[in-house]
């Protein structure tokens, strides 16, 4: 672009579960909001929940603005007892395919964490939040750098718990 604008790359999200969406983001609010009471008393800066909370914060600073349009058509398919979403379009730069890929990859971390810790009530993310996970972030990665997208209908979910590598990312 002309006046200094990253290009813009449309993400296509077909066939987007909001049941399956409600479940994982009820999982991760509550593992955000245990990480900040664990970073706050953490002497150490760069411990994982600290880590993740700032990945986050800087996600949110980034992107945010630029899924408002998705957000809300989201939330008001939720508002109406809908259960699926046909098709959620995000506009986003490239850059966000390599954060996708730092994401899941704290979240990876952040799920061992939550088996070994003795300290947290939160659970390690389910089977189906992680499919969820990898394939949502994966659809990131994958049609920024060219491929189609994949709908949630037609993943399949025992690969993408097997290969905790995002789709489109093998060869970032």
């Amino acid at each position: 672009m002309s006046d200094g604008s990253p290009e813009l790359h449309e993400v296509r999200i077909l066939r987007f579960p909001l049941d399956v969406y409600q479940r994982s983001m009820e999982a991760f609010e509550g593992l955000q909001r245990e990480f900040a009471l664990i970073a706050m008393r953490s002497a150490e800066a760069d411990a994982l929940p600290d880590r993740l909370l700032r990945l986050v914060s800087a996600l949110n600073d980034e992107y945010g603005g630029l899924t408002s349009e998705s957000d809300r058509k989201r939330d008001e398919a939720i508002e109406r007892g809908e259960t699926v979403v046909a098709e959620l379009v995000h506009h986003v730069p490239a850059s966000v395919a390599d954060a996708c890929v730092a994401l899941n990859a704290l979240l990876d971390e952040a799920d061992e964490f939550c088996r070994q810790g003795e300290l947290l009530l939160t659970l390690a993310t389910t089977t189906e939040g992680l499919a969820f996970r990898r394939w949502y972030l994966g659809e990131f990665t994958a049609q920024v750098r060219g491929e189609d997208p994949l709908p949630w209908s037609e993943v399949d979910q025992e690969a993408l718990l097997e290969n905790p590598t995002l789709r489109g990312a093998e060869g970032a």
